[in-house]
């Protein structure tokens, strides 16, 4: 599609719709772009391209330094404050193992969505509220704020980072492949949307997916601090089940509700009406349809979450591999063992881990890609 902006502007804030009008206007409007893009194809896309996505090889190196940065940030973190925390709190040696990613992501995803939020509420821009302000004014190669530009530039060398980080340091779990597939497709919403400038409907995207990482995250530390001593400790399991309810409500209404609603309704509906040939419709709209079945993939976890929690009464990451608690006090036991238990169990099993495996965080644990 070319490049000409619409002459919209700011206009009566329309009702959020319901699911029912979303598929309706969203399939009717899709085909009917779809209709009349006669000349669509490869050669428009590139010229399309080159006409519209502004980028400078400074930017792309300050992303790559950056992410780097993240990379360096987390191993000196990890070492020199989030295991000795562990030790000090004489984790069970798996959870010590996997403790440090915990506590990695949610300090940046704290960080992360805070400042989004200082963003969408704290400031005059209005895409919470009014999801089609998005897109108003828009223009080619029109400049990003600073603000957004900075915003942009940590979520961006952030994935960057993610990506090696999910493979190379984070435990491996039945979800690691989906989860490399959806950093690679959020890494690429976040570059081609500042690109094309379409960095007001990105920074929505971010706020509504942040905050589930936080409680995610937040949960699992009080799973694993629950148990530190080899006693019991009551808050953190009240912690624990108390982020466990809270990360469920809040993945189905901010991603499953909000999102479809707020996001795709906008970039699918709205951003024709007003920006009638914007650049690379179907190309972002499917970026976005396959980050919300990723979303609701992920859903099915939290069901079997809940249903298992129902179950046996117990708070334990679904995704994780039958044989992770096994392997993982094995390969952590290293890490934190007591000095009067240093020459128990200290040979069995080791020869297991010779072969066929991978340690991450000192979780020993096959790859499965």
């Amino acid at each position: 599609m070319s490049s000409e902006s619409g002459d919209a502007g700011p206009v009566e804030v329309e009702p959020m719709p319901g699911y029912l009008d979303l598929i309706s206007r969203a399939s009717t409007v899709m085909l009917g772009a779809w209709r009349d893009c006669s000349s669509c194809g490869l050669e428009l896309s590139k010229r399309t391209l080159l006409d519209n996505a502004y980028i400078t090889w400074t930017e792309i190196a300050l992303f790559l330094f950056s992410a780097f940065l993240w990379t360096q940030v987390r191993r000196g973190l990890t070492e020199s404050l989030f295991q000795p925390l562990a030790q000090w709190c004489r984790l069970l040696p798996k959870d010590a193992a996997k403790m440090p990613e915990s506590a990695w992501k949610l300090v940046f995803y704290t960080m992360s969505w805070s400042y989004s939020t200082y963003l969408l509420f704290f400031t005059s821009y209005s895409f919470f509220h009014d999801p089609p302000s998005v897109f108003y004014n828009w223009q080619s190669g029109m400049s990003v704020p600073a603000d957004i530009a900075i915003a942009y530039l940590i979520q961006g060398s952030f994935y960057g980072h993610s990506i090696y980080a999910t493979v190379y340091m984070d435990a491996w779990r039945k979800d690691s492949a989906v989860m490399v597939v959806h950093h690679i497709i959020t890494l690429a919403l976040i570059s081609f949307s500042y690109a094309f400038r379409y960095h007001n409907v990105g920074i929505l995207v971010l706020f509504l997916h942040d905050i589930n990482d936080i409680q995610l995250e937040f949960t699992k530390l009080n799973i694993y601090l629950k148990s530190r001593g080899g006693g019991y400790h009551l808050l953190n399991d009240v912690l624990s089940n108390t982020g466990s309810v809270s990360f469920s409500i809040t993945w189905f209404w901010f991603r499953l509700y909000w999102f479809p609603l707020k996001v795709l309704y906008a970039t699918c509906v709205s951003s024709l009406q007003s920006v009638p040939n914007i650049p690379f419709y179907f190309f972002f709209n499917t970026l976005l349809l396959a980050l919300l079945l990723m979303n609701i993939y992920w859903f099915l976890f939290i069901v079997a979450f809940v249903v298992k929690v129902l179950k046996v009464k117990e708070v334990n990451d679904v995704r994780e591999y039958e044989y992770e608690d096994e392997d993982g006090i094995k390969a952590a036991a290293g890490l934190l063992r007591e000095p009067r238990a240093e020459n128990n169990d200290a040979d069995a099993g080791h020869h297991n881990s010779a072969q066929g495996k991978h340690v991450q965080n000192g979780v020993t644990k096959e790859k499965h890609l």
